[in-house]
């Protein structure tokens, strides 16, 4: 796609760091040295004033240059068309001819997750992909799981009341904020004090090296339990087994995610059942634990559970925590649960995406969950990186509603030089195919080049609880 050729655009560029700089400054925040990336294409590319394709781009080449960096820093190319792609994976993925989206266990649960209008004029959005999520909803609103239904009801709401009784019963949700309300918010000016990827030494331990040294792929050997659901840790935890790693996934027999998410991020993967809540199998777990090299978390009941991230470096010096939370796990919205929309609508980024007056999501639909993934696996390489130079145990932190700010920071352009621009069609970024438990998946494939050296393919997705809790 071309670029906007006017003089107000070249303006706006000119005033923006390039993606490969934004890329540099993340390897700054790192901590490692990385070598060449080049990324080719740039913003804008889509009807979006934020620069959707550069932040892609930037945070899929900073995770290839940690990657490349255990091979001898070979150089390292993404093309930013491709790195739109990425961000609407989900809805170019295919299983058995059948896009993968639409594969959903009830889907009126992901038609309601929407923009509501409450009577203050204000706009909510809320989420019923699960059915606790759905019930709370319901139970606030007292009203049927129906888009109809939901919207009557909750236009008898102030916005701010009812994200507050949603959010009570065990729900999420998030009133659309502008950008200056959510920095004006504690829970903003907490997110905004940290980058948007947080690592810090947690402990001591003698350096440990990786297993393979510099072969490629070169996480051969590694051992990652991936207790995460939905998109942002699973593929993280994907990323890292497309280049070698040993990756158990996690989950609670009774909270299943969708066949369609297993088959979006479950690639060379093992799934294992365990209710922490039972003192045997958390045990269990815990031993899984100590054998590891990193744990992906992204539940917020772990830490109360004995799973916190100093737990876990106790019992095991020198590994590596990779921790996913929507508003920040130590934050004034620690308790709340999110998702990527409601992030969206959070931060701002909603409205400044709005449409005829109507906050919107980004064209790709999905932002931060995939840009939280490329950018927590990038993080918990450079940290593996680190601990084999300098020891100890390491926690690399990414939330949603940072990345959306880190996003809008980026810089922007306005939407009278986006407007006729396309929205995403037919995908540029390469596709792979795989075939196993789940028939044949057709998916995007990771969109990095490694000068010199093949770029990986997730293997096939596995049922859950298909294998033991156990290395």
């Amino acid at each position: 796609m071309d670029a906007i050729d006017s003089q107000a655009t070249q303006g706006t560029r000119a005033a923006h760091a390039g993606s490969e700089s934004i890329a540099a400054s993340l390897a700054e925040t790192f901590g490692q040295d990385v070598g060449p990336v080049r990324i080719v294409g740039s913003d804008p590319l889509t009807p979006s004033v934020h620069r959707l394709g550069d932040a892609s781009a930037a945070a899929i080449a900073a995770f290839g240059q940690q990657i490349a960096a255990l091979a001898g820093k070979v150089p390292v190319t993404v093309h930013a068309d491709a790195a739109i792609d990425q961000l609407r994976a989900s809805f170019l993925t295919t299983i058995n001819g059948q896009a993968a989206h639409r594969l959903a266990d009830d889907p009126a649960s992901l038609a309601n997750n929407d923009f509501y209008a409450a009577r203050d004029g204000r706009w909510i959005f809320l989420i019923t992909t699960y059915p606790r999520q759905r019930d709370a909803v319901c139970r606030v609103l007292n009203c049927p799981p129906s888009a109809q239904r939901i919207a009557e009801a909750a236009a008898h709401w102030d916005a701010f009341a009812l994200e507050d009784a949603v959010c009570a019963a065990g729900g999420v949700a998030a009133v659309v904020r502008s950008a200056g309300e959510w920095r004006s918010l504690p829970a903003g000016r907490h997110s905004a004090a940290h980058p948007v990827v947080r690592i810090d030494r947690i402990g001591e331990a003698e350096p440990r090296s990786l297993p393979r040294g510099q072969q490629w792929p070169p996480l051969h050997g590694l051992r990652v339990v991936d207790l995460t659901h939905v998109i942002a840790g699973p593929v993280a935890a994907k990323l890292l087994a497309a280049f070698g790693a040993d990756v158990l996934h996690v989950s609670r027999p009774d909270l299943p995610d969708p066949v369609a998410m297993i088959a979006l991020t479950g690639g060379g993967k093992r799934n294992a059942y365990c209710d922490a809540r039972d003192p045997g199998q958390a045990a269990r777990l815990r031993e899984v634990a100590a054998g590891a090299d990193v744990f992906v978390n992204a539940y917020r009941g772990m830490a109360a559970r004995g799973f916190a991230a100093h737990d876990l470096a106790a019992a095991n010096p020198g590994i590596v925590t990779l921790e996913y939370h929507c508003w920040g796990a130590d934050g004034p919205w620690a308790a709340r649960g999110g998702f990527d929309q409601l992030a969206c609508s959070a931060t701002g980024f909603a409205l400044e995406e709005a449409v005829e007056g109507r906050p919107s999501l980004p064209p790709t639909y999905l932002l931060n969950d995939y840009l939280a993934a490329y950018l927590g696996a990038a993080g918990t390489v450079a940290a593996l990186r680190r601990r084999a130079v300098e020891g100890g145990s390491w926690r690399v932190r990414v939330d949603l509603a940072r990345v959306c700010t880190w996003v809008q920071d980026l810089g922007s352009f306005t939407p009278e030089q986006v407007r006729s621009l396309p929205r995403p069609g037919a995908a540029s970024i390469a596709e792979h195919t795989v075939r196993g438990p789940l028939g044949t998946l057709v998916e995007p494939a990771i969109p990095i080049s490694f000068t010199g050296l093949p770029t990986p393919t997730p293997g096939a997705p596995a049922l859950l609880g298909t294998s033991e809790l156990q290395w």
